[in-house]
């Protein structure tokens, strides 16, 4: 009996290993056609939507680190997106810092911010985090509102793009497109890294099961701050890049409108996938981009579009292609 199990593991082990072999294959192709198709992008669509996509692409993934993997709901993560936005758009402005520099000022900012907001809410759980965060966020928005280096109503107008690194001039579409390119695709491996690593999966145990978590030890309350902290930090980063490739930061940034958008792009895509939140914000970017030009309300029909997802894909596109069988092989 022994010999027989021994022999049919034996005859197993090589199948296995093809499949493995051949789906890590596919993988690979796909991630090459699609690294080609970011690259040849703007030689077909208008540079300025592909970027705008991308920036909003890279703030849903970063709030997806939140809501899909560590369970958190906020209501307030425009703060870190406007924030920075503002940070970077006065830091290159009115300090003169390269753009590589401005950026990095707004990732430094959006994630002090995050730690003060997330000390404040990761206290309580559920809807009491979500209005905690919704609040704290209302209060930046006004603080932003008199605050004289962000200009008011007006907002930071005219913000000089520069040069990357002294010289690439930025002014330049293509420039400026490559650079936001490269900076989504590194802010995807960051999060990719940070959920697939021992504190990601410690978060995705708090996520499932709060109180199991507590009783092995571990100290959630850390794990949530680090998390919220990461996801903000990574908002900046897409809300500084904002501001250098429309150039303004505006109240809008930092509105709950804003906050309600990138909810929206994340259970559009399906929470807790790492390529939803990128579908989900190039969804709603382009509705609104396209829709705009025409006589249709755009809040109308993005909201009809999202009852339609929610009541036929109840774990978002992405999430319900996942599940589905050609999906699982992949």
């Amino acid at each position: 009996m022994s010999r027989s199990t021994s022999t049919s593991t034996a005859t197993m082990t090589p199948l296995a290993a093809g499949r493995q072999k051949s789906r890590t294959t596919l993988r690979l192709v796909l991630a090459v056609i699609a690294l080609g198709l970011l690259l040849a992008a703007p030689f077909f669509v208008y540079p300025i939507f592909l970027m705008k996509v991308l920036c909003f692409a890279l703030f849903a993934c970063a709030f997806n680190v939140l809501l899909g993997y560590t369970g958190l709901l906020s209501f307030g993560h425009a703060t870190f997106f406007g924030g920075a936005a503002y940070f970077t758009a006065h830091a290159v402005k009115e300090w003169g810092f390269p753009p590589e520099l401005g950026i990095l000022v707004g990732v430094a900012g959006a994630a002090l911010l995050g730690l003060v907001m997330g000390l404040l809410a990761i206290r309580r759980q559920g809807i009491y985090f979500a209005m905690i965060t919704l609040a704290l966020s209302q209060m930046f928005f006004f603080f932003c509102l008199q605050a004289e280096f962000t200009k008011g109503e007006d907002g930071i107008q005219s913000v000089p793009r520069g040069h990357l690194l002294g010289v690439i001039d930025l002014s330049q579409p293509l420039a400026m497109y490559y650079l936001v390119a490269f900076t989504f695709l590194l802010g995807l491996f960051l999060i990719w890294r940070f959920v697939h690593s021992p504190f990601g999966m410690v978060l995705k145990s708090i996520r499932e099961n709060e109180a199991r978590a507590t009783s092995l030890g571990y100290s959630v309350a850390r794990y949530k701050l680090g998390a919220f902290v990461f996801s903000a930090a990574l908002a900046g980063l897409a809300g500084g890049l904002k501001a250098l490739v429309f150039q303004f930061a505006t109240l809008t940034d930092v509105s709950w409108q804003m906050s309600g958008e990138v909810i929206l792009m994340t259970l559009l895509g399906g929470i807790g996938t790492m390529l939803g939140p990128v579908f989900g914000a190039g969804l709603v970017v382009t509705l609104g981009n396209y829709l705009a030009t025409t006589g249709f309300p755009v809040t109308i029909i993005t909201g009809v579009v999202f009852m339609v997802c929610v009541l036929l894909f109840r774990r978002g596109i992405i999430g319900e292609f996942n599940a589905s069988r050609f999906g699982r092989k992949l």
